[in-house]
């Protein structure tokens, strides 16, 4: 019986039920010709294209999308633009201490562009620097953040150690047991909104964007490369792969990432009262300190997006539309009552899922193919709202054969390890996903296989 919350909730992605949807364009007919295609119209896309026009005018580029730009991760996340290029100020720390500095950098810098970008072009995204709040719901989660507070000091990151009754003023939930503010590193914002208006701009830079098409092949062509959709193909002398969770168009990257079903619900408008109930005055973007932990934000009409807790990998990489909905929506609606129960009578009118990509080391690589002609970015993990833009300027670097500060990365330089084939892969994420678990409910301890995981660099994550 699912909650009484969800009664009326639509199985529909709260962002892309929006009047303000555009059009669909129309699809590859023929044959063309560009300098660069760009296989996908979500984020990394939508950027790889943009950046290109405006860092090699002389280019003409071409995006090819198989639906229409951002209906997929780009539009279906919970809107939480960071800095951080590591997915995580620990992750970054665990794997590349001595660029960690160098990387923070770049990321805030990545950052203030895109904010940069949104204004220049006008786009109506409800663009927010509200910075992230990180609370704790167990008390081992407490002795967590002061660790972290410990560790974002030496590095000189900004930030405040928040105690019950700090945390509680910031956003009322009997659950609180402490937080950790992060400063001026996180931004909200309506993420297909994003999305569209990325491909606005491209349009308007001189990029021929055609939905509705995918790529069912790429292959070396003299020089260059020709990608073949269903009723055309382009030749280009480069190519761009963002097809972030979906099946690679080279074979050595079908074992890289696996694709991973995150569920997500939409509340209906508070009312003065009820937000007033919990605070929140400050309007952080929140996530808890647990391993299936929770996300959530404020929108601009003060719903509450509230999302995350189980990361779902389905046998073979699965990927459909009947797997958006399920037992995890109603998981979350008793998560989110537990959490506020002052809030109880509260009503969903948005229920959904999206399919991100997840790589064994939670972070974005990077590489090329076909003597260079051909770049990828893949494996953001749930964390690319802002990092596929610095993806898009990887891709390009590695297109044009440019060597820059991006490219002397270790984090862009090497690979992570990739994922075992079936049977064994689905046995050892749901072996994982077990684990992660029950270090939640027993302090935080992790059992021997997640120690072994860890001294392997491996993991799964969402």
């Amino acid at each position: 019986m699912s909650h009484v919350s969800l009664t009326d909730a639509k199985p529909a992605v709260y962002w892309l039920d929006d009047p303000e949807r555009p059009a669909p364009l129309p699809p590859l007919v023929g044959v063309a010709e560009a300098d660069l295609v760009v296989v996908g119209g979500g984020y990394s896309g939508l950027w790889t294209a943009l950046l290109a026009r405006m860092r090699f005018p002389s280019w003409s580029v071409m995006v090819l999308e198989a639906g229409q730009c951002g209906d997929q991760a780009s539009g279906r996340n919970g809107g939480f633009a960071e800095a951080s290029l590591t997915h995580g100020f620990w992750n970054g720390l665990e794997r590349w201490p001595d660029e960690l500095a160098t990387l923070d950098r770049l990321g805030q810098n990545n950052l203030a562009e895109m904010a940069a970008t949104i204004e220049q072009h006008g786009i109506d995204c409800d663009w927010q620097m509200t910075g992230a709040l990180n609370v704790a719901t167990r008390p081992h989660e407490v002795d967590d953040l002061a660790e972290w507070s410990t560790a974002l000091s030496e590095h000189g990151v900004k930030h405040r150690l928040l105690d019950e009754s700090a945390v509680r003023g910031e956003l009322r939930s009997p659950t609180y047991l402490g937080g950790l503010e992060v400063l001026g590193d996180t931004a909200t914002v309506e993420p297909a909104r994003l999305a569209w208006g990325l491909r606005q701009a491209c349009l308007e830079a001189g990029v021929v964007i055609h939905e509705g098409s995918a790529v069912t092949g790429l292959v070396s062509d003299g020089a260059g490369m020709k990608a073949s959709t269903i009723m055309g193909s382009v030749r280009a002398g480069r190519v761009a792969l963002a097809t972030n969770a979906f099946p690679p168009l080279l074979r050595r990257l079908r074992m890289m990432t696996v694709p991973v079903y995150d569920y997500v619900l939409m509340t209906e408008p508070l009312s003065a009262a009820q937000l007033a109930a919990i605070g929140w005055a400050n309007r952080q973007g929140v996530s808890d300190s647990a391993n299936h932990f929770h996300y959530y934000r404020l929108t601009r009409d003060n719903r509450i997006l509230w999302g995350g807790y189980d990361a779902i990998y389905h046998f073979g990489s699965k990927i459909s539309p009947e797997l958006e909905t399920g037992a995890t929506h109603d998981r979350l609606a008793g998560h989110f009552f537990e959490t506020f129960p002052q809030l109880e009578g509260l009503r969903f009118t948005h229920r959904w899922a999206g399919v991100i990509d997840t790589c064994t080391r939670f972070s974005a690589f990077f590489g090329k193919a076909y003597a260079g002609r051909v770049a990828y970015a893949l494996g953001y993990t749930g964390l690319g709202v802002g990092a596929t833009r610095f993806g898009a300027q990887v891709m390009l670097d590695l297109l044009s054969g440019e060597q820059t500060e991006r490219t002397s990365l270790e984090m862009v330089r090497s690979k992570p390890l990739p994922f075992p084939p079936e049977p064994v892969r689905y046995a050892g994420i749901q072996m994982m996903v077990r684990s992660l678990g029950k270090a939640d409910a027993n302090g935080g301890r992790r059992d021997l296989f997640l120690r072994t995981m860890d001294r392997l660099g491996l993991g799964f994550d969402s």
